[in-house]
């Protein structure tokens, strides 16, 4: 499947990915565990950050999500535009998000003009599982591999205050019978399988986000790597069982690096290609 189309259709692809199965998300579905994660997951250190200030919210703003989306907008907008100024960006442009997650990061890039530019890097305060994609319901893996997000992926009435799914499986995961539901980016400091950012940070990355799909950005792509996938890195990892496959992402980690422009990602015969 392309995951990225010509801008004639782009909005049109848009409702198709939904209709693939990536409903909407209320309050009501199960997103990560709170349980711990199990024994054995990698030590990683952070990179540096501001701490995050703890948010309080009254019963009555958890009730209504799209309340707490827009009053989370309204406590970040303004430090988001001084920050976005000091870059030459605007918040409604285009986002891009990567992932790496032995490093513990989340980039978050804006367009600027034909290619994009980065804007920030937040630190993913949770996550669970080891270096390798998500495979079965249950095994606590995060993703890895190229997902997109569409208006109907995003949750404002996540009991982990705002998130949004990443659409796994993605159709690179059914092609290989991978199962599971619900990864999201969320709020808090807790999970399993997901990418907790903490309440503070998934207000700026889901107003950015949030901003951008409603000036138009039909879908946003999330990036989820191992790790930077250098020569240098992947021969670390050349007795590692997923070196094949994280070879198959290169391309299109190679392709961001080089253009600074995210690829068109295909599915051909079970392997990920980049599209010309």
């Amino acid at each position: 499947m392309l995951l990225r189309l010509p801008s004639h259709i782009l909005r049109l692809t848009a409702a198709l990915v939904a209709g693939l199965g990536l409903a909407y998300f209320s309050s009501t579905v199960v997103e990560c565990s709170t349980a711990k994660p199990p024994t054995g997951a990698e030590h990683v250190e952070f990179p540096p950050q501001m701490p995050a200030p703890e948010i309080t919210l009254s019963p009555s703003q958890y009730a209504h999500g799209p309340t707490r989306a827009r009053d989370a907008a309204d406590r970040v907008t303004s430090r988001l535009n001084q920050k976005l100024r000091e870059k030459g960006l605007t918040l409604g442009s285009p986002v891009f998000l990567r992932v790496f997650k032995q490093s513990h990061e989340m980039e978050v890039w804006l367009q600027d003009g034909e290619s994009y530019k980065h804007f920030k890097t937040y630190r993913i305060a949770a996550m669970s599982g080891k270096l390798g994609p998500k495979q079965k319901e249950g095994d606590h893996q995060a993703p890895e591999g190229f997902y997109f997000v569409s208006p109907r992926q995003m949750n404002p009435q996540s009991r982990f205050h705002l998130s949004f799914n990443l659409g796994y499986p993605n159709p690179y995961d059914r092609a290989h019978g991978r199962t599971g539901s619900a990864l999201m980016v969320h709020g808090n400091r807790v999970s399993i399988g997901c990418f907790a950012m903490t309440d503070y940070y998934i207000e700026e990355i889901y107003t950015l986000c949030d901003a951008a799909l409603d000036k138009g950005q039909p879908f946003f792509r999330v990036h989820s790597f191992p790790f930077r996938l250098t020569e240098d890195n992947l021969a670390l990892y050349k007795d590692n069982k997923w070196h094949a496959f994280w070879q198959n992402l290169k391309p299109g980690y190679d392709h961001f690096e080089q253009t600074r422009i995210p690829p068109n990602i295909e599915v051909r015969e079970k392997e990920y290609v980049v599209a010309e």
